[in-house]
């Protein structure tokens, strides 16, 4: 093999080596860039607001109680005027309560052994009213009263109050808002403990909304709706999944 061959095989094998090089350099180089990008770390950011019922709710049964069947429709007929006039004097006039159709059955006696004898004993006569207002402090204050309906012989039984905020839909979006944002805070904090650069948001999930009392730290996979507080508290979770380069 002469000098000049010589020297060109030495030098095509230079080129092959140093262009092997480069590919390596190139190909680590974006493998580290590719691998650096596709990284993500999830949080999970929570946010609350207090929220005050807009709506409430009371319903409630007058029932009686006779012999026969038509001295307890007159005794409900009766006793329903009473009711009506506790209402009113409590800013519920007849038209703003709603009625339920009269339920009526009867009441067999039981023999030693708690079996009905087939034998009825009384018969009961039910009617359902319910009134609602934008004041929900009223509703409140009906429901610790008006069991004193007792002391003029009329028996009327009333639900839990229920209280409702009308306003969810606008509320929704303000709240899970705050918890995505509680989300990238998160995030930020781990990325710079890290020192790593915080990238954009790649995936989120909201969770289910909890409105639970203001001092209750109850939750529930399907979401919980509390009725029974006037003041209550309105709490949303989101899970975020952010780049970090």
């Amino acid at each position: 093999m002469n000098l000049e061959v010589k020297n060109q095989s030495i030098l095509s094998a230079s080129i092959i080596g140093i262009s092997l090089i480069i590919s390596v350099v190139l190909f680590v180089s974006a493998w580290r860039s590719n691998y650096n990008t596709n990284q993500v770390i999830t949080v999970t950011g929570s946010a609350n607001l207090n929220i005050t019922s807009d709506l409430g709710i009371l319903r409630g049964t007058l029932s009686t109680k006779a012999s026969t069947a038509m001295k307890a429709y007159q005794k409900l007929k009766e006793e329903m005027p009473i009711l009506l006039k506790y209402l009113n004097s409590k800013g519920f006039p007849e038209d703003k309560i709603a009625f339920s159709p009269i339920n009526s059955y009867p009441q067999y006696k039981l023999n030693s052994n708690g079996y009905s004898t087939g034998e009825i004993s009384n018969y009961n006569y039910s009617q359902r009213i319910e009134i609602s207002t934008s004041d929900v402090n009223k509703i409140h204050e009906i429901s610790l009263d008006i069991s004193s309906l007792i002391n003029k012989g009329v028996n009327f039984q009333i639900d839990r109050p229920q209280y409702y905020y009308t306003k969810l839909d606008e509320l929704k979006v303000e709240v899970q808002a705050l918890a995505a944002r509680n989300a990238m805070v998160r995030a930020q904090k781990i990325a710079d403990a890290t020192d790593r650069e915080l990238g954009p948001m790649r995936d989120a999930r909201m969770g289910v909304l909890q409105i639970t009392p203001l001092l209750s730290t109850e939750v529930s996979d399907y979401g919980i709706n509390d009725l029974s507080t006037i003041e209550k508290k309105i709490t949303a979770v989101v899970t975020g999944a952010f780049v970090i380069n």
